[in-house]
């Protein structure tokens, strides 16, 4: 049961961060520069990608209980919810990241390197950055129908769509940034180009299948007969749902400000950082794709009122999650020396990557019992808790030893990045108790 809904979601997971590794290091073959650039926006663009999930995750967790009863009308109400959400989230990027884009990317331009280096990574980050902007269209839309067919337990279509959405990035990507086949060398221009279309083509995917297959999906028939949601469901989504949008909101800004701390070492952090999160990316799709079962398999089971069958699944759930990640870890500690030999970049730069891999690989454990135990509180409705456990930690614990050590110390960035790492294991001992004691046993949809 649990493989055959978290096996989809790794596969589609893997494939996406497998090509956007492929796509990293064509980007970091044409310049140190360019790749910084594009890993700033793509830093500041990964808030907002989590504020669309903390946004869809509220009215996930009533679409999933919903499912659970049988529910459709229920899950039409959840899905207006939702695009009502994204599209007010979406706006409010787009006005934010062109009023103050520049300003954004350049708080990330310390430390060592020179005002060159600097202004080109500015140049470069701004050119990517609105193009795009237009991408985030269909990447709301894709968020609300591939997050519902999940939550449904249709993993399959949004696998398929994912797929094939990374394999146009791949191939656009080799033809516009290198400027193959008589397309122009566009250098990140063609990243970005290449994105936006490949999420189109994504878009088009989801949505041409779900509207065509109403039978197998009847939430569809008569969503767009209004897009009205009843006040009272209003009240109870957001009851259980800003925090989550708030949770999802300020942990992305709190990992933002992380990189913050950590570039006050110089442009080659920025760098490393980003050859190491781009390998970490797909060895973590374990235990994402598994945090993510947990939200659905367990939230079902306690729609269904079936609280004895949920807490044993969670149980099972979580320490497989560990053990996997356990053996993923082994795997990532052997290629960390490797990896960073893909990129055209400095001896500096490369030799700071391979510490970050393997000091990522180190706490991937504790970060895989940590991603479960957030989704068990949050698929029986504890999302104040998860506020706290998750995002309140990492502003007031994680960021206040990255801010302090960063700037009143002269401690290097690995020594800086490992204690941060450690300060979870707070964070650990809480989850631990929180889900031991089963305060997550509950149905909000009876």
């Amino acid at each position: 049961m649990v493989l055959a809904i978290a096996v989809p979601i790794m596969i589609q997971n893997g494939i996406t961060n497998f090509v956007s590794l492929l796509d990293n290091i064509m980007i970091g073959q044409i310049g140190t520069e360019q790749m910084s650039g594009v890993a700033i926006v793509n830093q500041l663009l990964f808030v907002y990608n989590l504020c669309l999930f903390g946004g869809v995750s509220g009215a996930g967790i009533f679409t999933a209980q919903y499912f659970g009863q049988k529910n459709q009308e229920g899950i039409r109400q959840t899905v207006r919810f939702k695009i009502w959400m994204v599209s007010l989230i979406t706006l409010l990027t787009v006005i934010l990241l062109l009023a103050a884009g520049d300003s954004l990317i350049t708080l990330y331009l310390h430390g060592d390197g020179t005002a060159g280096s600097a202004a080109a990574t500015l140049r470069y980050g701004r050119e990517y950055l609105r193009i795009m902007l237009p991408g985030l269209v269909p990447f709301m839309l894709v968020q609300v129908y591939s997050s519902t067919l999940r939550e449904c337990g249709q993993t399959i279509v949004p696998m398929k769509a994912g797929v094939t959405a990374v394999f146009v990035n791949l191939v656009l990507n080799y033809i516009l940034i290198y400027g193959k086949f008589g397309a122009p060398a566009l250098g990140v221009q063609g990243a970005a180009a290449a994105t936006i279309i490949s999420r189109f083509v994504e878009c088009a995917i989801v949505l041409i299948h779900t509207h065509r297959h109403t039978q197998q999906n009847l939430f569809i028939q008569g969503l767009y007969s209004t897009l009205k949601v009843p006040a009272s469901l209003v009240v109870k989504i957001v009851t259980k749902g800003m925090p989550l949008l708030l949770n999802e909101t300020l942990w992305a800004a709190g990992m933002a400000m992380l990189t913050q701390c950590y570039s006050i070492r110089g442009l080659n952090v920025i760098a490393a950082l980003n050859i190491s999160n781009t390998i970490n990316n797909v060895f973590n799709i374990v235990f994402i794709a598994l945090g993510e079962s947990v939200a659905i398999i367990v939230g079902q089971l306690l729609g269904a009122g079936k609280m004895a069958e949920a807490k044993d699944t969670d149980n099972k759930m979580i320490a497989f999650s560990v053990f996997s990640c356990t053996l993923m870890a082994i795997i990532m500690l052997l290629l960390a020396q490797f990896f960073p030999l893909l990129y055209n970049t400095n001896v500096e730069a490369r030799a700071l990557a391979t510490r970050f891999i393997m000091l990522t690989a180190l706490f991937m454990p504790q970060n895989a019992f940590l991603h479960a135990s957030y989704f068990t509180l949050r698929s029986g409705g504890k999302t104040i808790i998860t506020f706290l456990f998750d995002s309140v930690f990492i502003w007031c614990v994680s960021v206040t030893i990255a801010f302090i050590l960063s700037r009143y110390t002269a401690l290097p960035v690995i020594a800086v990045y490992a204690f941060v790492q450690m300060g979870d294991w707070i964070k650990c001992v809480i989850g631990f108790v929180l889900v031991k004691k089963g305060i997550w046993l509950q149905n909000i949809v009876s």
